[in-house]
C-alpha cells in the first residue's frame, strides 16, 4: 500500500509552521537565562480548515504561525499574501534550490536575498499601496505586495 502524496498547499503550510517553530526556538535560545519549553501547536489537517467566504490560506497561516504575512518561493514562483498591514513583518521562505531576491520594482521599499532552502524577513512599506517586486536573478519572477 502506497502513501498518498502531500498536496502542495499542505506542504507549504507545514513548512511555514516549521519555520515559525524554528524562529521561536532561536528566539528562546537568546533569552536571559530563563528556561522555556515551547510546545508545537496542534496543526489541523487542511480538510478541517474553515472554508467560509472571505477567508484565505493567508489568514489561516497568520493564525497558525502568528506571522503578519508570508511570501513563498517555490518552483521559481512567488506566492504573496493577500495583503499586509503597513510596517508589518513579512517572512519570505525560499523552497527552491537556488537563491532568489524580493526586490521592489521602484524605489527602495524593500530588497532581500534569500538563500536556497532558507527564510528571511522584510518590513512592508509604511504607506498603503501595491508594491510590485521581482527577483534580480530570474527575470521571469514577479509578484506584488499589497499594503492595506
Amino acid at each position: 500500500m502506497s502513501t498518498p502524496a502531500i498536496p502542495r498547499p499542505a506542504r507549504a503550510l507545514g513548512l511555514a509552521a516549521a519555520a515559525a517553530l524554528c524562529a521561536a526556538a532561536l528566539t528562546a535560545c537568546g533569552s536571559s537565562g530563563a528556561s522555556t519549553t515551547a510546545a508545537a501547536p496542534d496543526a489541523a489537517p487542511m480538510s478541517s480548515m474553515p472554508t467560509s467566504p472571505g477567508t484565505s490560506m493567508d489568514s489561516h497561516m497568520d493564525t497558525m504561525t502568528g506571522m503578519k504575512g508570508m511570501i513563498m518561493i517555490e518552483d521559481f514562483t512567488f506566492s504573496s499574501p493577500t495583503s499586509v498591514a503597513p510596517g508589518a513583518t513579512v517572512m519570505v521562505m525560499n523552497t527552491d534550490a537556488e537563491a532568489h531576491t524580493v526586490t521592489a520594482d521602484s524605489g527602495d521599499a524593500f530588497d532581500v536575498t534569500i538563500p536556497p532552502g532558507k527564510t528571511a524577513e522584510l518590513t512592508a512599506p509604511d504607506k498603503p499601496g501595491s508594491y510590485p517586486f521581482h527577483c534580480q536573478y530570474h527575470s521571469n519572477m514577479h509578484g506584488t505586495l499589497h499594503v492595506r
